[in-house]
């Protein structure tokens, strides 16, 4: 299997522990009882002008721990005030040393829409991060089926939460198009083994129509790929290692944004 393959094995596994704890039916139920329509995660990507989506994470699955010794919430915290407009954060225990607990910490804290960056492999987890107070979860095409495709964003819908759509190609687009994504986020790493092709959310800008919310991510650390990405009308940036890595992660985020 590859590395995608491989978090996802685990990742169901852990679904059907957490089923033994919470009932797919009790969860279910819990996470209708606090539905809503405001869909807060996509109104912040459509504002005038490029989003930035700052990216909490530890760890990588090619290079290991990218954030030694920092508290995930006061990361949370600082990239807010620096002028994110959204906080991903990765809860994929394995590859990325994240847990459940960091979003639900995180949720508390800040004022932002989180979104919840661990691959849907079970609707069950759509329903938990409602509970948990995301606003938008992770679907990948390639994880999924088209009648667990659209099934998945009709839930999301029913909730009030964002179906983030992570694609990597033509095909998965088309996919995503066709089962009715208002987010897709092209990634210039290659989910299978982790390379980065710079140029892939440049080079399928122009599949995406404009009333979809077209967001890149995978790489990107320079305000000359931030100023390539304003060039093609790119909606939304994901910046993540860069700003883990960074020493001074506001002044990082303030750099991006082309603000001094």
């Amino acid at each position: 299997m590859n590395i995608l393959e491989e978090l996802s094995a685990a990742t169901r596994e852990r679904v059907e522990t957490s089923k033994r704890l919470i009932s797919a039916d009790e969860m279910k139920y819990m996470a209708l009882s606090m539905q809503d329509d405001t869909f807060d995660f996509e109104i912040a990507l459509s504002k005038k002008g490029l989003s930035f989506i700052a990216e909490c994470k530890r760890a990588m699955p090619t290079i290991g721990t990218i954030a030694e010794g920092h508290h995930i919430v006061d990361t949370a915290n600082e990239l807010e005030n620096a002028g994110a407009d959204c906080i991903s954060v990765v809860t994929e225990p394995i590859g990325f040393n994240g847990c459940r607990d960091h979003l639900r910490l995180i949720v508390n804290e800040v004022s932002i829409p989180c979104l919840r960056k661990e691959a849907v492999v079970d609707e069950y987890m759509i329903y938990e991060s409602k509970i948990i107070g995301a606003k938008a979860v992770l679907l990948i095409p390639s994880l999924i089926s088209d009648d667990d495709f659209r099934s998945y964003i009709a839930i999301c819908d029913s909730l009030g939460l964002s179906a983030f759509v992570e694609c990597c190609s033509e095909e998965d687009i088309k996919r995503a198009l066709s089962a009715g994504s208002r987010i897709i986020t092209v990634d210039n790493r290659n989910l299978t083994d982790f390379s980065i092709d710079h140029e892939r959310c440049i080079r399928l800008r122009d599949t995406v129509p404009s009333d979809v919310i077209y967001v890149a991510e995978g790489g990107i650390s320079t305000p000359e790929q931030i100023a390539r990405l304003r060039e093609v009308n790119v909606d939304a940036v994901i910046v993540g290692t860069a700003l883990m890595q960074a020493e001074d992660r506001t002044a990082k985020l303030h750099e991006l944004k082309g603000r001094r």
